[in-house]
């Protein structure tokens, strides 16, 4: 039994309520994310704009995102949740709203995608600075597991509802789909205990540039958590290439060129072998060499990458056995992937004191949600200028190339071990 899922952190009344909560919300922000791109491609029909989406997005992300992190740090953890689920609620009324006016205007579609990743970057690092007061320490590797199933299970069935629903109704109706699921964590998150901060970091003087820059220099002195953002970097720009995906369908696999099911299925792919790395996660508590395991991660999604790519290369526009190749090796990153960020989670949150946790989880939410938005401007560029098939799989080859470049460089990394995490601190650069 123990090769499944750990699900022990839901024995804790607040930690359940949020994780049935992001359930029906992982589902609606999917169903966004699958919208924004097929509309960008419908008004445009240029994977070019598709990864302008990526800038538009990065900015908020990284802004928003350190600032995010400074509030949970300074104020109730509890109240910025609520504060920023509310935002994603407005954001995804507006999204529905221009595209139920049909305003077809791509600038107005990006700058709410802004709005809307601006309150992102704010609930994602309060989130998961909120979970080490949930959960023991122990648990921490296992509720990030259940957190990101989680999540990647929004990711499948996203997509998929958002391709069938498409067949039947106006892609507007998905972004009000989305804003309505986010009445769930609202209301899930009132009935969580107050968390006030802790520390250091209590007080309004700790909500400015001065305490980002606390967090920086904290991440500065620690080569482990330093690498472990370093190494999702060479990953996620390098070789993540959902920008190329409404072209692929289109172009590669003869899918519409409004999305549809051929779309919907590269979408969800990576969300599959997640989840299913996930359901058999029950071994992650049991891995002492962390970095060792997160650089071998790396290094298969890179592969994975290069697999998916040169498949989409040979299809030569039919939706035949090799559309089922290019979807396995997505999968295979994608539960590559999943267990990569479960560790990089754990090291984090048990490398950092409570009144630097919001600080810190907002730079990783920077790396891990910046990292694609980059990722999408440079792969939708590259596709462009070289093609999508030599941009997927180029891409790949320099994840591998760059991690363990990286592993080399760092093996301080490498040799992390969980019992190793009281002295990390002392790990200067």
């Amino acid at each position: 039994m123990r090769l499944f899922a750990d699900t022990a952190p839901l024995r804790h009344p607040d930690f359940r309520r949020l994780w049935w909560a992001g359930i029906p919300t992982v589902i609606g922000a999917n169903l966004t994310i699958f919208a924004v791109p097929v509309q960008l491609y419908m008004l445009t029909q240029s994977s070019a704009y598709v990864g302008l989406a990526g800038v538009f997005a990065l900015v908020p992300l990284v802004v928003f995102g350190l600032w995010g992190g400074a509030l949970a740090d300074a104020m109730d953890r509890r109240t910025l949740l609520i504060i920023a689920s509310c935002g994603l609620a407005v954001a995804s009324v507006l999204l529905w709203a221009q595209a139920a006016l049909a305003l077809n205007n791509v600038w107005v579609v990006l700058c709410l995608l802004a709005v809307q990743q601006a309150f992102f970057a704010v609930n994602s690092p309060t989130r998961s600075a909120a979970i080490p007061r949930m959960v023991p320490e122990d648990q921490l590797a296992a509720a990030n597991s259940l957190n990101m199933t989680v999540q990647q299970f929004g990711a499948i069935v996203g997509p998929l509802l958002a391709g069938l629903m498409l067949s039947f109704m106006d892609l507007s109706t998905l972004y009000l789909i989305d804003a309505a699921t986010c009445l769930a964590p609202i209301w899930a998150t009132m009935r969580v205990a107050k968390m006030p901060p802790t520390g250091s970091a209590e007080g309004a003087s700790r909500w400015g540039f001065a305490a980002v820059l606390d967090g920086f220099r904290y991440l500065a002195g620690n080569t482990v958590v330093l690498m472990s953002f370093v190494v999702d970097l060479i990953a996620m720009i390098f070789g993540m290439p959902r920008a190329l995906f409404p072209q692929m369908a289109h172009q590669s696999f003869g899918g519409p060129v409004d999305g549809g099911t051929t779309m919907a299925l590269l979408a969800a792919a990576m969300s599959v072998g997640a989840v299913a790395g996930g359901v058999f996660s029950g071994w992650l508590p049991r891995v002492r060499r962390q970095g060792l395991s997160v650089v071998l991660m790396i290094v298969v999604w890179g592969l994975a990458m290069v697999g998916f790519g040169v498949a989409a290369g040979f299809a030569h526009g039919h939706a035949g056995p090799l559309l089922w190749v290019a979807l396995a090796f997505l999968a295979i990153g994608g539960a590559a992937d999943m267990v990569s960020a479960a560790f990089r989670s754990t090291i984090l949150q048990q490398a950092a004191s409570d009144d630097l946790r919001g600080r810190l989880q907002g730079v990783f939410i920077v790396v891990v949600a910046g990292g694609p938005r980059v990722a999408d401007t440079l792969h939708g560029a590259a596709a462009a200028a070289i093609g999508t098939t030599a941009a997927a799989a180029g891409g790949g080859v320099l994840v591998v190339l760059g991690v363990v470049f990286a592993a080399l460089v760092v093996p301080a990394f490498v040799r992390y071990r969980v019992s190793d995490r009281q002295t990390a601190d002392t790990d200067k650069v």
